[in-house]
């Protein structure tokens, strides 16, 4: 039995007004500017293919309880939208059931609040059937505290058809529980998902090749720099949330290291908590990774308030980002700057200790990005000088698959190889070799 609720799908080419209520505060810690938060959602909105006819900043004193707007913003939006034929409203922040049920019985049309609208995104993009897992079960989470708007006839009640006496179900109450068993039969199909993605993790720790995950504000180019790196050609479009189910790739490092690069989906400014707690089987691939790579977005005009946001959920998946072995920012879109700005991110004083400047558009400073890869993730292994006989291709071919080569001397009778390996791969070179090292 299905839910019965009247959410709809938003339908592509649907006529659209987007609000960002930008509420005046006495603090200005993390306020980000009010106009690049309104392209943002106007992004957001054409990332689904709604027909955006106008987009405004409402500035309030306060949120109102009832109807978040005022009444004169009220009248003055709605003759807009009565004019202009529009089909649905977004509003760039959070909506209560109650100010949504409001605002549509007095404006007559859709509704969708930030929250709902990053959902119909994830919704559209997600591939695989782990995606459309995690998607089903945040708007089923989203959807339960909404009841109270979807219906008009909650007072109907449904007739016990058991012997024993009491008052049957009203509707709220038949639709959360139809809510409530489809989460937890979801919940039962991700945790498989989740047991299948830890034997894939296990192989690959036999393998065993250092993880790269590629992290970052939606839109800041990873997908992008992944497809470079891999020569791939994973969906990157200019487009916020053009990646949402993780994908891995090897790559070769300049010393011949293979290691697994990870893509992964963007964060936001004000990721709803149900999406945080979904998505959290695919973020995992980020708390396994070897190394963390932050792509930003240097030249969007809230790029400081972007890294705040990524560190912080990073910090709720227990990311230690104050760990440099571990952790490496990328200033992305370099191509995008004038000389002088570009030059001053090559500065290494105008650029943090753990930064890489690049254009994974160009290519630009990629080479220095891969060398930086190799340097952290060889830093904690050792050096090794090894003498290995000419005709033992299969020991050399190894130590080249799975060691980084520094030096080679090519002499009658034998190779001499100075090499850094991880402390698993030493571990299986003293068995390959039958000697400790």
């Amino acid at each position: 039995m299905e839910v019965n609720s009247e959410r709809e799908s938003l339908r592509s080419g649907e006529t659209a007004l987007v609000l960002h209520p930008y509420i005046k505060r006495t603090t200005q810690a993390k306020i980000r500017d009010p106009q690049s938060c309104l392209e943002e959602a106007v992004s957001l909105t054409a990332a689904i293919s709604l027909d955006v006819v106008h987009s405004e900043i409402v500035t309030l004193n306060k949120a109102r309880p009832g109807t978040l707007f005022g009444e004169g913003k009220i009248d003055e939006l709605g003759d807009f939208i009565g004019n202009s034929h529009i089909d649905v409203v977004i509003i760039d922040g959070p909506v209560t059931p109650v100010q949504q049920r409001n605002l549509e019985r007095r404006w007559k049309v859709k509704i969708v609040d930030r929250t709902g609208l990053i959902l119909e995104i994830f919704g559209e993009r997600a591939q695989t059937k782990e995606g459309a897992l995690q998607v089903e079960l945040a708007h089923l989470s989203y959807q339960r505290t909404r009841l109270v708007r979807s219906w008009t006839h909650l007072e109907r009640q449904r007739g016990s058809l058991s012997f024993i006496g009491g008052p049957g179900e009203s509707q709220l109450e038949i639709d959360r529980r139809l809510i409530d068993e489809r989460i937890t039969k979801i919940k039962r199909q991700l945790g498989s998902v989740v047991q299948t993605r830890e034997l894939h993790r296990a192989k690959r720790k036999r393998i065993p090749y250092p993880i790269v995950a590629l992290v970052g504000y939606t839109n800041a180019g990873k997908s992008t720099l992944f497809n470079r790196m891999t020569q791939s050609d994973v969906f990157a479009e200019d487009l916020l949330f053009a990646t949402l189910d993780p994908t891995m790739r090897k790559i070769t490092l300049p010393g011949g290291q293979p290691v697994i690069l990870s893509d992964t989906v963007g964060f936001i400014s004000d990721l709803p908590t149900e999406l945080v707690a979904a998505f959290r089987a695919t973020l995992e691939e980020v708390l396994e990774a070897d190394l963390i790579v932050h792509v930003r977005d240097i030249t969007h005009i809230d790029t400081g308030a972007q890294r705040q946001d990524v560190l912080d959920v990073l910090k709720r998946l227990g990311v230690d980002t104050d760990d440099e072995g571990t952790y490496l920012e990328v200033l992305n879109k370099i191509d995008v700057l004038e000389a002088d700005e570009k030059e001053k991110l090559y500065n290494s004083t105008e650029r943090g200790e753990g930064q890489v400047a690049i254009s994974a558009i160009t290519g630009e400073g990629t080479e220095t990005f891969l060398h930086r890869i190799e340097d952290l993730l060889t830093a904690r292994q050792k050096v090794l000088e090894l003498d290995i006989p000419a005709e033992d291709g299969a020991t050399l071919s190894w130590i080249y698959r799975n060691g980084t080569v520094l030096d080679r001397v090519d002499q009658e009778e034998t190779v001499h190889i100075e090499a850094k390996f991880s402390p698993e791969n030493l571990g299986r070179l003293e068995k390959i070799l039958n000697k400790d090292l």
